[in-house]
C-alpha cells in the first residue's frame, strides 16, 4: 500500500478554492495574489473558507517583495492573524528575514506566538529558501515552533532543489514536516516521491490566466501574470502521489 502524502494546494479566489476541492486537495493554502507568491487573502475569501471540508491554513504576507518587515508591517501581520483565528481557519503561513536573508528570530517569535494564542498550526513559507544555511533556518523553525516548512530546498523549484531538501530532511530529523513546494507537477512529484521521505506536497495546480481585453491591460487593471488553479492539474497530482 503506497504512502499517504498530504497534498496542499494554494488558491487565490474563490472559483480555486472549488477546483482545488473538486480536484482531490487534502488541505488548502488560501492566499490573494498567486503571481508573486500569495498574499494575505481577503476578509470575504477567509469567511467562505469555513465552509472547506478540508482543512485551510491561511497566507499572513502583507505586501509583495521580499520578506524584510518594520514594526508597522508587522503589526499588520499580527492583526491578520486575529482575522484568520476569528474566521476559524486551522492555520497561517508566515515567513520574515533578515537583509542578509536569515530568518528575522524576534519578529516570527512575536508571529508564532500571536498564532499559538489562538490555537493556530504554523508553516514557515518559503522565504526560508533564501537563507543561505537550510540546515540552520529548519532547525530554527523547529526552536521557534514551527510545525511545517514550505520550501523549494533553496532553488527555483523544488525538483531542482533536492540537494536543499534533502539538508531540511536531515536537520529537521522528524521533528517538523519538510513540504517541497514550488515546480511541482503530475509529471515531476514522482521523482522527489523516489528521493525524499514525503508527507507533504504543496503545489498551485495553476494555469495562466488570459487578460479580459487588451483595454484592461492598458488601464492598469490588470499587471497579467495572473494565474488560476486547475481541478484537472489538482486531480493528476493527487492521482500520481496515490499511484
Amino acid at each position: 500500500m503506497a504512502e499517504t502524502i498530504t497534498l496542499e494546494v494554494c488558491v487565490d479566489s474563490a472559483d480555486g478554492l472549488a477546483a482545488a476541492l473538486a480536484g482531490g486537495a487534502d488541505r488548502i493554502e488560501l492566499c490573494s495574489a498567486l503571481e508573486i507568491g500569495g498574499l494575505t487573502p481577503t476578509s470575504g475569501l477567509l469567511r467562505l473558507a469555513t465552509a472547506s471540508p478540508a482543512p485551510v491554513v491561511a497566507m499572513i504576507r502583507p505586501r509583495g517583495g521580499d520578506f524584510c518587515f518594520d514594526e508597522a508591517e508587522t503589526q499588520l501581520m499580527l492583526h491578520e492573524i486575529d482575522a484568520v483565528a476569528a474566521a476559524g481557519l486551522q492555520g497561517v503561513v508566515l515567513g520574515a528575514s533578515l537583509p542578509d536573508g536569515q530568518l528575522d528570530q524576534r519578529t516570527l517569535e512575536r508571529l508564532v506566538r500571536r498564532a499559538g494564542g489562538h490555537g493556530l498550526r504554523c508553516t514557515l513559507h518559503r522565504a526560508v529558501d533564501l537563507c543561505p544555511d537550510l540546515a540552520q533556518a529548519t532547525a530554527q523553525a523547529v526552536d521557534l515552533g514551527f510545525e511545517r516548512i514550505l520550501t523549494s530546498g533553496g532553488a527555483k523549484g523544488a525538483p531542482e532543489g533536492l540537494a536543499g531538501l534533502r539538508r531540511c530532511f536531515g536537520a529537521g530529523a522528524g521533528r517538523i514536516a519538510i513540504m517541497p513546494g514550488a515546480g511541482i507537477n503530475a509529471d515531476n512529484v514522482h521523482l522527489l516521491r523516489a528521493r525524499l521521505p514525503l508527507t507533504d506536497v504543496h503545489a498551485s495546480c495553476s494555469e495562466p490566466v488570459t487578460p479580459a481585453s487588451p483595454q484592461v491591460l492598458a488601464f492598469g487593471f490588470d499587471a497579467g501574470g495572473r494565474r488560476r488553479t486547475s481541478r484537472d492539474k489538482v486531480a493528476a497530482v493527487k492521482a500520481a502521489l496515490l499511484s
